[in-house]
């Protein structure tokens, strides 16, 4: 479990490409690997992987070709910058929302309107998330929890301060750029929960 707040920028040092369409990357972030063990969790851009190797400040994590297809992760090249998160710790301040690192669906950014204080940016949103993401609501955009500022049918706009400019991978990505999304957990089990009194 994460919070959506981006503790560090990593660099992908390696992609190698395993059996049975899958990968193996390396990602240096001397933060997060600072007390990083086997097995435990980080998120990469949103998706959240296993560390199998640290060394030196790098760590390793498998990566599957489910997850390669159904995330951002298959366009990440060595040099590639990446937001980092540690596994959140029980009694720590949940300074973002919930986040499970588990990737709902890719979208693509497609506008950026700079303003004096800050930016909005608006991004796609697949059809199949559109009823999970509304206005003031939560949204984890490759990884970041961010405020949804107004939704229509097919996108959904955030607006982005300065710091968080600065210290993600957001600031950096163009028109066009993929980014991973992850809805709010709370909406679907909702939705669950009055499926199953309806039936």
């Amino acid at each position: 479990m994460f919070t959506g707040i981006v503790e560090e920028l990593g660099e992908i040092v390696r992609l190698t490409e395993g059996a049975e369409d899958s990968a193996v990357i390396a990602v240096r972030g001397p933060l997060v690997t600072s007390d990083a063990r086997h097995g435990d969790s980080i998120s990469v851009n949103g998706c959240c992987l296993t560390v199998i190797d640290n060394v030196d400040g790098v760590f390793t994590a498998d990566v599957m070709g489910e997850t390669l297809r159904r995330t951002s992760l298959g366009a990440l090249r060595t040099g590639s910058n990446v937001n980092l998160e540690r596994a959140a710790a029980l009694g720590s301040r949940l300074g973002g929302h919930l986040v499970q690192g588990h990737v709902d669906g890719v979208a693509r950014i497609i506008a950026r309107e700079p303003a004096d204080q800050w930016e909005v940016v608006r991004f796609s949103l697949p059809p199949e998330l559109a009823k999970y993401v509304v206005e003031k609501g939560s949204i984890t955009v490759d990884g970041v929890s961010l405020t949804v500022m107004a939704v229509d049918g097919d996108s959904f706009a955030v607006g982005m301060i300065p710091a968080t400019s600065k210290l993600t991978v957001l600031g950096s990505k163009a028109i066009g750029d993929p980014v991973n999304l992850e809805v709010d957990v709370i909406a679907k089990y909702v939705e669950k929960m009055l499926g199953a009194r309806n039936v």
